[in-house]
């Protein structure tokens, strides 16, 4: 199974650029740190700690060789897993949040993913919980850069705090922009979050375990084909789901849901689509056949 995993072309659809920096390599930016206060910001207790942690870590990312460092870092690992394509999230929101200029940053991390083996396009993150504002102003980075590689706009963050229906005037702004459309729903929050943000007009949805728990949600999924980025570990590792047994990813699979594995954050959660895979085959009990189904939907949904 490992060597059939390894060779199996393979795309990530939810990847934060942020939450890919090993600790290793914040000590390499700030190395009157100690590696081990990094590991230390990598421990979460719930879902709100882990969202402090991830603003830290942005942080440290004080300029554009900063980022530029890290997706090269991020890349590299993930050739080494025969990923061939990948959608990473830039968190431009968190950008804007820093008083940083987005522009520069956001050429720096194109150049250099240019010579990758891995296909990268760009998906632009608002933060739900700043507010209506905060998320138009990151609509219109993206939609300055729809001929840069930028293929969507999302929000994340909180979903509480930042319920869908703010956001339908700035959901309607990009897709008129050229845009595609996609959102973080049913993570941390119930069915009626994934609703909300389909009726957006969300073309994919960031986690949405919570549909589980709603028959018609899965028969829509299942009917209009809308895929759910799958992140196993990372919904252990923030409490979502408290024990991996009660995983969803079997159910929804087998109810005809699309769904792609993802890793979400793999260096803050400790993970790496290869493990998300092998995670998928001796816990879910996925077979070859069905993973290579998972992998092909990878490509088959992406925006790119």
């Amino acid at each position: 199974m490992d060597d059939f995993l390894l060779e199996m072309p393979k795309a990530e659809l939810h990847l934060h650029l942020e939450g890919s920096v090993e600790p290793e390599t914040l000590h390499e930016l700030d190395p009157s740190t100690p590696v081990e206060a990094f590991r230390e910001l990598y421990r979460y207790s719930d879902f709100d700690a882990f969202l402090k942690a991830f603003a830290e870590v942005g942080k440290r990312l004080r300029t554009p060789d900063d980022s530029a460092l890290v997706t090269r870092r991020l890349l590299e690992r993930l050739a080494a897993q025969n990923v061939r394509y990948a959608e990473i999230i830039l968190a431009a929101g968190v950008v804007l949040w820093k008083g940083q200029d987005f522009g520069p940053i956001f050429d720096a991390v194109r150049g250099a993913a240019q010579g990758s083996s891995v296909e990268v396009r760009w998906i632009l993150d608002a933060v739900r919980q700043f507010g209506v504002e905060h998320a138009m102003a990151v609509a219109r980075l993206a939609a300055e850069r729809v001929d840069q590689g930028v293929v969507a706009f999302g929000i994340g963050g909180s979903e509480e705090r930042g319920p869908a229906e703010w956001f339908t005037e700035v959901f309607a702004f990009a897709k008129a922009a050229g845009l595609r459309l996609t959102a973080h729903a049913g993570e941390t929050a119930g069915p009626e979050s994934v609703w909300a943000a389909l009726k957006l007009g969300a073309e994919r949805i960031g986690h949405g375990i919570a549909a589980v728990r709603d028959a018609a949600l899965v028969r829509h999924l299942r009917d209009c084909g809308i895929p759910l980025e799958i992140c196993i570990t990372s919904n252990l590792v923030t409490g979502v789901v408290k024990r991996l047994k009660d995983h969803p990813v079997r159910r929804l699979f087998d109810a005809g849901v699309p769904i792609i594995l993802n890793t979400d954050d793999p260096a803050m959660f400790g993970c790496t689509l290869l493990g998300e895979y092998r995670l998928a085959a001796k816990e879910f009990g996925f077979s070859e056949e069905e993973l290579r189904g998972v992998a092909e939907n990878g490509f088959r949904y992406a925006f790119g």
